[in-house]
């Protein structure tokens, strides 16, 4: 009987998009007799293992709009089919962990902390939840919500009666039934903490959690920091993955300041750059953008019910679209730098006169350790103007690989002329590695703190002084998470470099003839 169940789901669902998914066609599928559905046993049968057909049936008060329509996006129909992975429990440890990236207002908490556990919670897929959000007064609403639903929806009250009923001592109280804690008649748990709350150890008679899930564990950007993110990350590896290696994990949210852990994961999903941390525990990261383009060129929206694909290219340039619809960070308003302060060339590139790589050193290459930041600027006597032609953060330990590293970059750019080289510290070491180099180097000490120097650079910035040749993220993100993002090697190599060709009085003078380690 589940085989005939989930065969004419599995073949309708393979592939299928939001643009393609029809809801009568779908059920007309999945339903092969209405009947079914007005009876419990028919009902129970039926979502058992179709967490789509049991939202319909159960709680399709949440997937309403306004209008009362039911309409389903991508990253719904992704979610659903990740879901039922829940069917069987995890064979190994770390085998199921995911994390999924989606614009605001997208449904991420009614799906992935209530009408999915549910249906996981209501067929016995899912023995304990442990949610966690940034704090615990947001975790625990999200088990009041389904809370809320064990205690009114009577179509669930009438199916599941154990799973809506709180389990009870031998005196008649509750065993847990609290603004942090259920537990159901049926043995099911689901408990709700902060994610600065004590969580080591819990568990319930023998049962630790199989289900961790994460919501917006970070906090918006104004009460968030590089340290505070690394505290967050800590809290994840050290305290909550712990609980049960074995669990399925979660992790919903939106992207709230550069470099943050979320941030890390879209760039993993997207396929930019993988942290170690998500490598370690085997994280999987999806990310689902707004708009989405066919090998084709062809675009449409993906929830083309609640955004017309109209709707997003009338907003696509504006900085509230990159950060609450395609969760990239340079849509945040820095303390310093904007999305705004960039400018490219809508023409022919200036005239390059002087050219020079502006290196931002890291002394050493661990994973805790800063980036070395390589800046490519040059200055045109035409324009008056600077141009940043590449910002490369590498993380190479000082010696021989720097040496062909930079010397790559001198041969990619023959214009560069001069290699102007900060030593706040390592003068030996940067003595061994740039000795005998093709141009002229010449090496700075910076004696202003880094905020100083910024504010300058974003002076020349905002008065179109310095233009980038082209998108460049990395060091974008930097300057717009300045100087909260954690890493600023990019900022200071490129301030650096323009501080030299548009504030002569603020140049640096080297430190010494023998760091000039010119041929």
């Amino acid at each position: 009987m589940i085989d005939a169940i989930t065969a004419p789901l599995d073949s309708y669902l393979a592939g299928v998009d939001a643009q393609s998914f029809d809801l009568d066609r779908y059920l007309s599928r999945v339903v092969p007799d209405a009947r079914m559905l007005e009876d419990s046993d028919g009902r129970k049968t039926l979502t058992r293992l179709d967490p789509i057909l049991f939202g319909l049936v159960y709680m399709r008060h949440h997937l309403r709009d306004s209008d009362g329509h039911v309409s389903f996006g991508d990253a719904h129909l992704d979610w659903c089919r990740a879901a039922r992975r829940w069917i069987r429990p995890p064979s190994v440890p770390a085998e199921q962990r995911d994390a999924y990236i989606a614009p605001r207002e997208t449904g991420k908490s009614t799906m992935w902390f209530l009408i999915l556990p549910m249906w996981a919670a209501a067929h016995g897929f899912v023995k304990f939840v442990a949610a966690f959000s940034a704090s615990a007064q947001q975790a625990e609403a999200h088990l009041a919500t389904f809370k809320l639903e064990v205690d009114q929806n009577p179509r669930l009250r009438e199916d599941y009666p154990e799973l809506c009923s709180p389990a009870k001592r031998p005196n008649g109280a509750s065993v847990a039934d609290t603004q942090r804690m259920f537990v159901a008649e049926s043995g099911f748990a689901f408990a709700a903490r902060g994610m600065d709350s004590s969580s080591l150890g819990m568990k319930i008679g023998s049962h630790r959690p199989d289900l961790l899930l994460l919501d917006d564990v970070e906090p918006d950007e104004s009460s968030y920091s590089p340290e505070l993110a690394k505290k967050r990350l800590t809290t994840l590896r050290d305290a909550i993955l712990p609980l049960n290696v074995r669990a399925r994990v979660v992790l919903v949210g939106t992207v709230t300041m550069p470099g943050s852990i979320v941030h890390q994961l879209v760039k993993h999903a997207r396929g930019i750059e993988t942290a170690e941390w998500i490598r370690d525990e085997n994280f999987q990261a999806h990310y689902s953008a707004p708009i989405i383009r066919s090998d084709d060129g062809t675009e449409r929206s993906m929830w083309p019910a609640k955004w017309p694909l109209a709707f997003l290219k009338k907003i696509e340039h504006t900085r509230s679209y990159a950060k609450n619809y395609r969760n990239d960070p340079m849509g945040a308003d820095g303390d310093y730098w904007c999305a705004d302060d960039f400018r490219y060339p809508d023409g022919q590139p200036d005239p390059v006169t002087h050219m020079v790589l502006s290196i931002d050193p890291a002394v050493t290459a661990k994973a805790s350790s800063d980036y070395t930041g390589l800046a490519v600027v040059s200055w045109s006597a035409q324009t008056r103007r600077c141009t940043v032609h590449a910002a490369i953060p590498v993380r190479i330990p000082p010696g021989a690989k720097l040496r062909e590293r930079v010397l790559a970059m001198l041969d990619e750019f023959p214009e560069i002329g001069l290699i102007l080289l900060e030593v706040n510290q390592g003068h030996g070491t940067w003595d061994a590695i740039f000795h005998n180099m093709p141009v002229k180097v010449k090496t700075v000490n910076q004696g202003e703190p880094k905020q100083v120097r910024a504010a300058r650079a974003l002076n020349h910035y905002q008065r179109g002084r310095v233009h980038h040749a082209r998108p460049l993220r990395d060091v974008e993100e930097q300057m717009v998470g300045f100087p909260r993002a954690p890493h600023d090697d990019l900022v200071d190599a490129v301030g650096s470099a323009v501080t030299r060709f548009l504030d002569p009085s603020k140049k640096q003078a080297p430190t010494a003839t023998r760091h000039q380690y010119a041929r």
